[in-house]
């Protein structure tokens, strides 16, 4: 497939919406694997955590920052996520961590509006970091797809509290905000990828419909951006960029090595 290079004018739509989505960013090869393997994937779902929300339904995630031959690692460190980061945050970027989202039919809890600094504040200095999510499979308004507040990044780190067992965005805050800026909910193909700084607010719904939804989000930060090194959570260090053919080359073998055991 052709390489993908970010232009100048989606630079500047992603400083000043603070988010930018790109339409098959993944073909349809690559995102089948991804789907395939994801679902199959015993190590995993082994590691996979319930989070619940304020109505007490659960959206389930595992997340790593461990790089390995597989398809994760093949997607998290493609040139054109790698480098499109780079140019996005004017910086060399290094992944933070990458995880996996899954929100069941009909009972997948709802995310609660936050930045994800709100998250990553006490452990990092600066919020030049952002993430990328890719629909592995159809996100819509039915099954929770992404909610943003376009520009919202631009207001710089809100107070975060706990709502359910999830960490949340001050509701009065983020209720105001809601009065000036705009909501946008974020349908997305299976193999879009949305690129998101840290300070956006976001958020999704519970999945109410018969379909699940999937979302591989990798998150990055910044080499000039001092971070605390934690577990599953680590400070800089250089980070190579895999030739996105990989992609597909990597999926294909780690999916037949699943398929034979």
């Amino acid at each position: 497939m052709a390489a993908f290079t970010v232009t100048d004018e989606q630079v500047a739509q992603f400083n000043d919406d603070g988010y930018l989505i790109v339409e098959n960013l993944f073909n349809e090869q690559e995102t089948e694997l991804l789907l395939n393997i994801s679902t199959h994937d015993q190590e995993k779902c082994d590691t996979v955590e319930a989070v619940y929300d304020m109505d007490g339904k659960a959206a389930k995630l595992w997340y790593t920052s461990e790089i390995k031959d597989d398809i994760y690692t093949a997607i998290c460190q493609s040139r054109r996520i790698a480098c499109t980061m780079d140019t996005l945050l004017g910086d060399e970027i290094y992944l933070y961590h990458y995880k996996m989202i899954v929100k069941e039919p009909k009972v997948g809890g709802a995310w609660e509006w936050h930045q994800d600094y709100g998250y990553w504040y006490d452990r990092s200095l600066y919020p030049d970091m952002a993430s990328c999510v890719i629909a592995v499979d159809r996100a819509s308004k039915e099954n929770g797809c992404l909610q943003v507040i376009k520009g919202s990044h631009k207001i710089g780190r809100i107070n975060h509290g706990t709502f359910g067992t999830q960490t949340g965005a001050d509701p009065e805050r983020v209720e105001q905000i809601l009065q000036h800026l705009e909501l946008v909910h974020c349908e997305m193909s299976p193999g879009t990828a949305l690129f998101f700084h840290a300070n956006l607010l976001h958020r999704s719904d519970a999945n109410t419909s018969e379909l699940p939804r999937w979302s591989l989000i990798c998150c990055y930060s910044t080499k000039h951006n001092p971070t605390e090194e934690m577990e599953g959570q680590p400070c800089y260090s250089p980070m190579e960029r895999w030739d996105d053919d990989r992609v597909a080359e990597i999926g294909q073998r780690q999916w037949e090595s699943m398929k034979s055991i």
